[in-house]
């Protein structure tokens, strides 16, 4: 068995809307049908035994390896925690080659899911050893580290209830929700409205104290110490015990409680010295210690935190019975289980001394035993929900202290004997703010419920009703894409909307490119979505995009498909028909949002069959008022757009509204046929935006189909009283579709230069020139830059023999170097003619052609 390709299909993709692990995999003869295995499936369940009940023998049809390795991905991730279900297996017309697909939950878990599945599978093949133990262990420590913790991952899973797009900016916990101008980010539980100088005030804890008492809120009375002689005199100042902790630390590293010996100030000096080189004395309040989670203008959770601690037994010592405590499953280290194990370190033994213990002295039974003086979670502590306790004048004291240190975001630190009573009342205080303060203790504390935080702190970044998302177009199909994506996008600059683009010519934003070359796949759809000035996207998307990544984005408001061709791109990573292809487009369409509709080309039947595929409504369009699928729609009360006397039609049940074509230069009033029809693709997507006819209007009227414009799509320029034009066509079907355009344009001689892409089948280089023989009476052919895998010449060759039964084509000329061709055809022109030239450097050419009309 050999994986020669491995893929991180990272959005909706071919296969599912699950992000998944796509595998091409190659069996031999033997490994076609694992019953022809001797032993192999005993060996394999042997080796992993909790696959047992899923069935890999009894079928009728030949098991390949290649489905137990899809099953050992997926039942490895599965045993290790993943929460994945996904998996799917298609051979190929290759025989033994297959395509295996596995859904992860972190790319790097899957992927080496999908490694360890084949070493399981090499090990029963062979009969050696697997440490099934060990491989999980690998997974679940990966997972671990790969996952975003319980704090992000609950505002994250609140946001996905919501419909609000994420995306994780880093490996960490920096996350954006939304789209373009619509986006907000957070940082664990920290959001972007949270500014650095509160973050800041919130590190210091005596200016913390000065403006918390500045605002009228308790605080425990103290001073920042310069040395342990100086901490000693601040514990005299106070004249009761005292708490010693770095003046901005955090997660209660370094901090030491009830302090009133000079040995335990000196010993608390130092722990808190290795922290921070700044460290803070102050009062000792006695009670105990709670967490108010302040988000916005309200307390929305509250727990009484514990100290890491454990119950004698009379039997066990105290390390003993730290290490039964820490062998509870809710237990881990860092932050991605709910409890953080109780470290057994000098703080720790330092506590028991105070208490007269060491770590094997067994204490009697039922007594308790303290492992640290704070209660922080991160040290092993512990928490109980207290939320719905919370006196009111209490509650006020916290977010007044967050809003007074500038949080949105604030978990508030509060010694006091009781939440159900004011802090004045009891003799409290507010000894801490924290900004991104840890959310574990209220999600799932160690005891009460768990309460929404996650939600809370989306709510206040998102009002009702918002989600976040811009208005997002995709295109999808084989020709027309690129000028039906810029026409879309200039008809929402001229709705006053700043428009994000992307197309096989760039990326631009606000009709400025910023990025060049064909950025029709879903890397460039991702940055146009994460620029913070975009207010709308229109996204070109390309088949090898969805089927190298898959989409960019979850769902889209319209989906338009142009049309499914012949001859582009068949026989490319496992498309060998228009039917097969006709799947991949129709991804987009499968991924419209409910609310959404998809545009969809009613004269081709590929594009026809889509419509059952979409969540959405569906408009279709073609030039035929009288095409079966345009009468049934309309007569069935659905949104069509057809022509009719010269003019674009959009039809919804009896109301009708009419555009001219004379008013929409990019038809050449109405005399280029791919042209209507990507004008009426456009005029579908745009009512489906809900953009008022007026703007289309304009933005139709004003959209001049020029190099700058459009570049290399159907751009016209006058030579000497000849007519040339540079298109992109690079398939049977564009050829087809240029044909009746150039056709209705005059001329005394009709001049081709074309080349033909390597990476196109045979047929499909040969069908070109067979169109263009009898159309054009000279025909220049030349060879590409770059040959995409042919050898030199062979394009060429393949171009001729298309054109050896031409009708027309009297003239013929082999030239090698695309710019050499158009100079060649340019200087054979006379006033009348024209020459149709199919560029392949599309910025290139232009400006080489561009620079010949200047020189005359």
């Amino acid at each position: 068995m050999d994986i020669s390709r491995i893929r991180a299909l990272r959005g909706p993709n071919l296969w599912s809307r699950h992000t998944s692990i796509e595998a091409i995999v190659t069996c031999s003869e033997a490994e076609q049908d694992i019953a022809r295995i001797s032993g192999f499936e005993q060996r394999f369940r042997t080796l992993f035994p909790e696959i047992a009940s899923l069935q890999l023998a009894g079928h009728k049809a030949a098991v390949p390896l290649a489905h137990v390795l899809q099953l050992a991905a997926l039942g490895l991730q599965t045993q290790a925690g993943c929460p994945v279900t996904f998996s799917r297996i298609k051979s190929t017309l290759e025989p033994g080659v297959y395509q295996v697909v596995v859904e992860y939950s972190e790319e790097s878990v899957g992927r080496k899911a999908f490694a360890l599945a084949e070493q399981l599978c090499q090990a029963a093949l062979h009969n050696t050893g697997f440490d099934l133990a060990a491989a999980l262990a690998e997974l679940r420590e990966l997972d671990e580290d790969e996952r975003l913790g319980p704090s992000t991952g609950s505002i994250v899973q609140a946001a996905v209830a919501r419909g609000i797009p994420f995306r994780r900016l880093t490996r960490g916990s920096l996350v954006q929700f939304g789209w373009g101008s619509k986006q907000r980010r957070i940082q664990a539980a920290e959001t972007d409205r949270s500014g650095a100088i509160a973050e800041m005030i919130a590190q210091d804890k005596e200016l913390t104290k000065k403006l918390l008492d500045a605002a009228g809120v308790p605080v425990p009375n103290g001073r920042p110490v310069t040395s342990a002689e100086d901490a000693w005199a601040a514990l005299c100042e106070i004249a009761a015990p005292v708490v010693v902790k770095p003046l901005d630390g955090n997660q209660g590293k370094g901090v030491t409680v009830n302090i009133v010996s000079r040995e335990d100030l000196d010993r608390a000096y130092v722990a808190a010295s290795e922290i921070s080189s700044e460290i803070l004395v102050e009062r000792f309040i006695p009670g105990s210690d709670f967490r108010l989670l302040v988000v916005g203008d309200r307390v929305v959770a509250a727990a009484r935190r514990e100290p890491p601690q454990v119950i004698g037994d009379g039997v066990h010592s105290v390390r003993e019975l730290v290490e039964q405590v820490n062998k509870d499953p809710r237990r881990g280290v860092g932050h991605a289980t709910s409890l953080t194990r109780i470290s057994f370190d000098e703080i720790a033994l330092a506590c028991l001394e105070a208490q007269d213990l060491r770590a094997d002295s067994v204490p009697d039974k039922g007594t308790r035993v303290q492992l640290r003086n704070n209660a922080n979670l991160s040290t092993g502590g512990s928490a109980t929900d207290v939320t719905d306790d919370v006196h009111p004048e209490l509650a006020a004291s916290a977010v007044a202290a967050a809003q007074m240190i500038g949080l949105d975001v604030c978990g508030v630190d509060v010694v006091c004997d009781s939440v159900l009573h004011s802090l004045q009342e009891q003799g409290g205080g507010i000894i801490e703010v924290n900004a991104a303060p840890g959310l574990r203790m209220h999600l799932q504390p160690s005891f009460g419920k768990g309460r929404a935080v996650g939600e809370a702190i989306i709510s206040t970044m998102f009002t009702h009703g918002e989600t976040g998302r811009i208005p997002l177009v995709t295109v999808a199909g084989t020709n027309g894409k690129t000028t039906t994506v810029r026409l879309i996008a200039h008809i929402l600059g001229c709705n006053g909307l700043r428009v994000g683009m992307t197309n096989s010519d760039g990326v631009y934003i606000e009709g400025k490119r910023i990025d060049t070359g064909d950025c029709s796949g879903p890397k460039s759809a991702r940055n146009v979505l994460l620029h913070p000035d975009v207010d709308a996207a229109v996204l070109e998307t390309a088949r090898g995009g969805v089927l190298r990544e898959g989409l960019a984005f979850d769902i889209c408001d319209v989906a338009v498909v142009t049309n499914i061709g012949m001859g582009d791109h068949l026989g490319l990573n496992y498309i060998s028909t228009v039917e097969d292809l006709a799947v991949v487009k129709r991804v987009v369409v499968q991924n419209v949002a409910p609310h959404g509709t998809a545009v969809l080309n009613a004269a081709d039947p590929m594009c026809v069959q889509m419509a059952d595929a979409c969540p959405g409504s569906v408009t279709f369009f073609a030039r035929d008022r009288y095409h079966p699928v345009i009468a049934t729609r309309r007569a069935q009360g659905h949104r069509v757009v057809y022509v009719a006397d010269d003019h674009i039609v959009a039809a919804h049940k009896t109301d009708e509204h009419r555009i001219p074509l004379s008013s929409i230069p990019l038809t050449r009033n109405g005399t280029i046929g791919f042209q209507i029809e990507n004008a009426m693709a456009v005029v579908a997507a745009t009512w489906a935006l809900k953009v008022e006819w007026e703007t289309i209007h304009a933005g139709l009227a004003s959209f001049i189909n020029d190099a700058q414009t459009a570049p290399g799509r159907f751009n016209f320029f006058d030579y000497r009283g000849a007519s040339v034009i540079a298109d992109y066509g690079h398939n049977p079907d564009a050829i087809h579709a240029l044909v009746p355009a150039i056709e209705s344009i005059p001329a005394s001689k009709r001049v081709v230069v074309i080349s033909g892409a390597g990476d196109r089948r045979d047929a499909d280089i040969i069908r070109q020139t067979e169109i263009l023989g009898d159309v054009f009476d000279e025909i220049i052919l030349y060879q590409d830059q770059c040959q995409r895998g042919r050898e030199n010449g062979e394009v060429l060759a393949l171009l001729r023999r298309g054109l050896a039964d031409a009708k027309r084509a009297k003239h013929i000329d082999e030239i090698t170097g695309e710019f050499l061709a158009i100079d060649t055809a340019l200087a054979r022109l006379k006033a009348g003619d024209l020459c149709l030239v199919l560029i392949d450097q599309v910025d290139e050419a232009l400006a080489h052609i561009a620079k010949r009309m200047a020189g005359g």
